[in-house]
């Protein structure tokens, strides 16, 4: 700094005017920074010792210095005493003190109960509250700025909290994992006059060592001190170390000292490389040959595909992209979960994709599809609709092991959960090209026998079908991701310590975000509203339930029985006599599949459960949480007398029609009106005549025989002046005469109609005594 006399000219933290006009001597202040011990006692006793940051202070005018604690006006320089004393400047010294004390200096003299061990020595202490963060941001910024202002500013060789330069480039070291193909470790750190310094282990640290990250972040309120040596720390400041944390976060804790990714996380650090440049920083990557920290986001989303030649079905445009991204994420070597809101075709879009793996050579071994018992006779409904090219085998029932040996000629094999485990030593002779799980919220609990059969499943490539990842807790998600990408989250433990607990138990929203970040790629979800555009007018769903326990048993006896009394009819009377008790056998296995209590036998007081029941009420609360107006028919006016009791028990609002409704137009009006979500309605009372456009989901809990007036009832959504997508629910039992009806109907549309049309021997029966024996078969 030059030397300044200045009169009347004041400059910040250096010289100025005195309260006597005259010249004063220029001086520059001089610090000396080291740590000495503080003894703090009361009443004449120690009780504690701590290090601290001290400071000498010293104003030097000419190479003459004086001690900031000297009181006396002139400075005596045997050196120069024919040059006389020289006047201090007291306006000038006291700026430059309170300079000091603004930058977090205290004054020794100040602090009751304390002394030092060489008290003489020093005259400031730096803020006693301060902890590590503190002091190293009072040698990152307080130094720098009093350097600037013409401080002299010299440290102590042993000072334990001197900082590097913040500018430092930082690198990231990419290495193969030896043990884990496709895995990779991540080492950052900062490079200091060409040498690395690994700030992994101090960072991990850090976050095992605070209460939350929020709360680091928050403390971070000038700098967070990375240690780098027993007397150094790096200053990193929270812009930076926001985004350190959120690669940390996002990647895989490997241990104690680093981290590992999976390559299809590489974009992660190329999004922090361009994070850093957009701040003026820099980060330099080093990496293995091949490996590209700029490869393609897989949350980008695939290019356009050509879809399957063989492929039997009219597209919509989110279908078609979400095809091209399961496609997408199969070349990347990414689990995937399709999310999609039920009735969105996740079904069509998995077939369309085996389909696509079959026709381009790669599938050379079958693709296992596990779903629901009650879903795998829709699942090979809908490949032989769908791509009747592929070969489908069903292993269900007690005949399933006769196809044991013939699993590798398939194309398609669809099992259950249940069976997953109970046939894993047949199923685990291949590795599969690929395994899709439906309803895959199945395996939401880790320790549950289910998650433990698909994880044992060897596969290529896995799919996850699932319009609810997450039910009731994050558990699940790591559930879900450990089937589909074994290691993406951690183990259990890690992502309990890491996401689980600092979300769900703190609310970390920064957590929340990495979580986010981190299996975005990993899921598609598309909503009804989201794609509301490229959905046709009416959307026709089948939900089938299995019958179980004491349900099963009754529908079985019933079954027996009446088909025993139907053959003797049909022998007594021939096929078209016979009408009468066909239709009273069906009627009765329709009650039971609807619900035991509609059954007026003495058996059926006995079943309390109705699996059709429970999928109702599930299905019907799913569609009110995303705020769906309902129409639901059936047949039965008791059926929906029993639906009514189920929702006034719930507490959901409802209105009724049914043929004993005196004023109609009461219970339309307070649907239309919006005071009612929930219309149940009989066929025969509301299957014409009526226009709810309000409405934009049907459900018909029991599927009418003919076709023709069933779709009058849906109808009363799907009509002019309807301004959104309706969808149709038809809920049936599995394997039961309600899906046989659905079967039959597909290749024999007049079946129901010679059932329930005109007069009975009218131009002859069109079924014959094996459709009969078809319909009342046993359960599947």
């Amino acid at each position: 700094m030059k030397d300044m006399v200045a009169k009347g000219t004041h400059i910040p933290g250096l010289g100025g005017p005195s309260a006597v006009d005259h010249p004063r001597e220029a001086f520059v202040p001089r610090l000396f920074l080291g740590k000495d011990t503080l003894v703090i006692a009361q009443g004449g006793r120690r009780y504690e010792e701590v290090t601290v940051a001290v400071m000498r202070v010293e104003f030097d005018y000419g190479g003459s210095k004086v001690r900031c604690t000297d009181t006396s006006p002139r400075i005596y320089d045997l050196g120069r005493i024919k040059a006389g004393p020289i006047s201090r400047d007291a306006f000038g010294e006291s700026q430059a003190k309170r300079m000091l004390e603004s930058l977090g200096a205290m004054e020794l003299d100040a602090l009751d109960d304390c002394t030092l061990e060489h008290a003489t020595d020093f005259d400031y202490v730096v803020r006693l509250d301060g902890d590590v963060h503190a002091l190293c941001a009072f040698s990152a910024y307080a130094l720098p700025q009093l350097r600037k202002l013409g401080w002299s500013v010299d440290i102590a060789p042993d000072y334990p909290w001197q900082v590097l330069e913040t500018s430092a480039p930082l690198y990231a070291d990419v290495q193969p994992d030896q043990k884990r193909p496709d895995w990779f470790g991540l080492e950052l750190g900062v490079e200091v006059d060409g040498h690395r310094v690994n700030l992994m282990p101090a960072l991990l640290e850090m976050l095992d060592r605070a209460d939350s990250l929020e709360d680091l972040l928050k403390r971070a309120r000038r700098c967070i001190a990375v240690p780098v040596s027993d007397t150094h720390y790096l200053a990193v400041p929270p812009e930076r170390l926001r985004l350190l944390l959120k690669v940390m976060v996002e990647m895989y804790r490997d241990g104690t000292t680093g981290l590992s990714f999976r390559a299809m996380q590489a974009p992660a650090i190329a999004d922090l490389c361009d994070a850093f440049a957009a701040r003026g920083g820099e980060l330099r990557v080093r990496a293995p040959h091949g490996f590209s920290v700029a490869s393609a986001k897989l949350e980008a989303g695939p290019d356009k595909m050509v879809m399957p030649r063989g492929l039997h079905a009219t597209l919509r445009p989110y279908q078609e992209e979400g095809i091209a991204w399961l496609q997408h994420m199969r070349a990347n070597g990414a689990g995937a979960v399709l999310a999609d809101d039920m009735g969105l075709g996740k079904t069509l879009q998995t077939i369309a994709h085996v389909l696509a793996e079959r026709e381009s050579g790669r599938m050379v071994a079958p693709c296992l599809v596990v779903t629901l018992t009650s879903l795998v006779g829709n699942w090979a409904r809908e490949f032989k609709k769908f791509a009747p090219s592929l070969r489908v085998l069903q292993l269900r029932g007690a005949t399933r092991k006769q196809h044991f040996d013939d699993i590798d000629t398939y194309d398609v094999v669809i099992s259950t959960y249940p069976l997953l485990s109970r046939d894993k030593e047949a199923l685990g002779k291949l590795e599969y090209h690929l395994l899709v799980l439906d309803e895959a919220h199945t395996i939401k609990n880790a320790n549950a026998i289910a998650h433990e059969a698909a994880r044992a499943i060897r596969a290529k490539h896995k799919v996850s079908l699932s319009g609810t990842p997450i039910e009731n807790n994050l558990g699940e998600l790591w559930s879900m991701m450990d089937f589909l990408n074994p290691g993406i989250l951690g183990t259990s433990e890690q992502f309990r310590a890491n996401f689980r607990t600092p979300i769900e138990q703190m609310g970390e929203t920064t957590r929340l975000l990495a979580l986010r970040d981190r299996v975005r790629p990993y899921i598609l979800r598309r909503t009804k509203d989201a794609v509301a555009r490229d959905l046709p007018p009416k959307t026709d769903i089948v939900r089938a339930v299995e019958l179980t326990g004491a349900q099963r048993e009754l529908y079985e006896s019933i079954r027996v029985s009446a088909h025993a009394d139907v053959r003797r009819e049909i022998k007594r009377r021939g096929l078209g006599g016979a009408t009468i008790a066909i239709l009273d056998a069906l009627l009765k296995l329709r009650q039971v599949c609807c619900d035991p209590r509609l059954v007026h036998v003495d058996a059926a007081r006995k079943v309390k459960e109705s699996a059709k029941s429970d999928m109702f009420f599930d299905l019907l609360t799913q569609q009110l949480g995303q705020g769906r107006r309902i129409l639901v028919f059936s047949q039965f006016a008791k059926m929906l007398s029993l639906i009514s009791e189920g929702l006034l028990g719930r507490g959901i609002g409802h209105v009724t029609l049914t043929g004993a409704t005196q004023d109609r137009d009461k219970p339309i009006n307070a649907f239309e009106q919006g005071r009612a979500d929930v219309f149940l309605i009989s066929l025969k009372a509301g299957g014409t005549g009526l226009n709810l456009t309000s409405a934009d989901t049907v459900i018909h809990y029991d599927p009418w025989w003919n076709p023709a007036a069933q779709a009058q009832a849906t109808d009363r959504a799907y009509r002019i002046g309807q301004t959104k997508p309706v969808f149709a629910y038809n809920l049936i039992a599995a394997g039961s005469v309600e899906e046989r009806m659905l079967a039959l109907q597909g290749f024999k549309r007049r079946l129901a109609e010679s059932i329930i049309g005109g007069p009975p021997g009218e131009s002859g029966p069109l079924f014959s005594e094996r459709d009969v024996d078809d319909l009342l078969s046993p359960l599947e």
